[in-house]
């Protein structure tokens, strides 16, 4: 699995809205939800995708707000699965 170029980078933010590059050189977003049972149920479904794309991203909660920061370890870097998955996280909250 090869490591995505800055540019490549630069695409896929461009595709994902409100992801950015944190200082870690991970993808990353804060989502907001009304309370912390809501929050709680989005982490299970981000799980589940994680799960099943055996990919699993770095998760903070703070009550209404759950941090996912994204990165390939193995690969010492980003690579196509980050963007896939956050791809799949912005589809599960399009639908709901």
């Amino acid at each position: 699995m090869h490591k995505l170029t800055s540019e490549q980078v630069q695409k896929a933010l461009n595709e994902l809205p409100g992801w950015s590059l944190n200082p870690a050189g991970e993808i990353a977003k804060t989502f907001r939800f009304r309370d912390f049972p809501q929050a709680l149920m989005f982490v299970m479904s981000v799980g589940w995708l994680a799960e099943a794309a055996q990919h699993h991203p770095d998760i903070t909660i703070q009550w209404n707000r759950v941090t996912l920061a994204l990165t390939t370890h193995d690969a010492g870097g980003l690579t196509d699965k980050d963007v896939a998955l956050a791809k799949q996280v912005e589809a599960l909250l399009a639908s709901e």
